[in-house]
């Protein structure tokens, strides 16, 4: 089994560069989706899959593209739940890991905080991304990413 990929949702992702730093030090390929916008990189390792702008393309073509035991990046719940069920590791911007045993909680709250938003209950704020955010997700791609390493290395 080869070591495992990072595909990252990366329309909106506030932490590319952090992504890029663990996959450098750790010898992994990196694979960003977007409907656009993406900066190009001369390093193999660094892949841009730009995809057509509709709705979800960017989800469907990592959902597609992953395997089990590799590492999708993402805000968007739907697709990490989709991503969940299909074996990869499921990793948020802010540093907090998408699982089997949390990710149907994950979706429900999401849907009861779109209802509520829809109903105009709450205005819908999300707090905003900060320093801690960024260095949780720093320590927690480089744990997820060894511990998919070695699952790897077991397999092989």
């Amino acid at each position: 089994m080869p070591y495992p990929t990072i595909l990252v949702d990366a329309d909106a992702c506030p932490v590319k560069d952090e992504v890029v730093k663990v996959a450098e030090r750790l010898g992994l390929v990196v694979t960003f989706v977007s409907n656009g916008g993406l900066r190009p990189s001369r390093d193999p390792m660094i892949r841009n899959v730009v995809v057509p702008k509709s709705a979800d393309a960017a989800d469907d073509w990592i959902v597609d593209n992953a395997c089990a035991n590799d590492i999708v990046v993402t805000a968007d719940i739907p697709l990490a739940a989709r991503a969940v069920a299909g074996g990869a590791h499921v990793l948020g911007p802010t540093g907090k890991p998408f699982t089997p045993e949390n990710i149907g909680m994950a979706v429900a709250m999401r849907d009861l905080k779109q209802h509520l938003r829809e109903t105009g209950e709450s205005k819908g704020f999300n707090a905003g991304f900060t320093r801690e955010d960024r260095s949780r997700f720093l320590g927690a791609l480089d744990q997820m990413a060894r511990r998919a390493m070695e699952a790897a290395k077991g397999a092989a």
